[in-house]
């Protein structure tokens, strides 16, 4: 059994678009991926480790514990053996409250694979390789969390562009989720259920190459 460590925020959490509910394990996109290995006779399973509202490397003003960096080096020891992290976050990100454009995020993305490489894991252990997923563009956000994201799609331009470039320099895997999907047009920020299982089947071809 090969373990794969899902690392990231609400549009992996399975959030459905101007709710507050989630879709559940077999609808969300790391749901769709193990399970479309494990027909595949890989045996996988998948920890999703998914918090709402999670950046890369920034607090958030209003909640805590949203800042990605803190904790990660311990879930790679508690979860090691890992075959896998696979790291999409970024999207929050580009919360209004934040000045930050796709070079800040990529570089709060390197210092996540930094925190995984360094992690304490137990002698003998591997270090696992990283897959980097660039979340889809934003879209003008509408509804409930219009406000929370304004001028998000203005600061996020660029983004899988500057995540394929950290990806490359560090020896990570890359995938960009808005070559197979957008954002929901529910809210332009999150996925739908049709998106997540585009999103997981492309990722689950992806792992398979990588596991390999």
């Amino acid at each position: 059994m090969q373990h794969i460590l899902v690392y990231a925020d609400s549009l992996s959490w399975g959030i459905i678009p101007a709710t507050r509910q989630r879709l559940e394990f077999d609808r969300r996109w790391p749901g769709v991926m193990e399970n479309r290995l494990n027909a595949e006779g890989r045996q996988v399973r998948v920890i999703e480790d998914c918090l709402n509202g999670r950046r890369t490397v920034w607090d958030d003003p209003f909640k805590p514990g949203r800042r990605g960096l803190d904790g990660l080096a311990q879930r790679i020891e508690i979860h090691s053996p890992l075959a896998l992290v696979v790291l999409m976050l970024g999207t929050n990100d580009f919360q209004s409250m934040h000045p930050h454009n796709a070079w800040h995020s990529a570089q709060g993305i390197a210092a996540l694979v930094g925190a995984i490489r360094q992690a304490p894991i137990e002698p003998g252990m591997p270090v696992p390789p990283v897959l980097i997923v660039a979340p889809p563009p934003l879209e003008t956000p509408r509804g409930p969390i219009a406000p929370k994201f304004a001028g998000g799609e203005v600061g996020a331009v660029g983004l899988a562009e500057a995540y394929g470039q950290t990806a490359a320099e560090l020896g990570c895997f890359f995938f960009a989720a808005g070559e197979v999907t957008p954002a929901s047009p529910v809210d332009g920020v999150h996925l739908d259920a049709g998106q997540h299982a585009l999103l997981g089947a492309a990722l689950a071809e992806k792992v398979a190459a990588i596991l390999a």
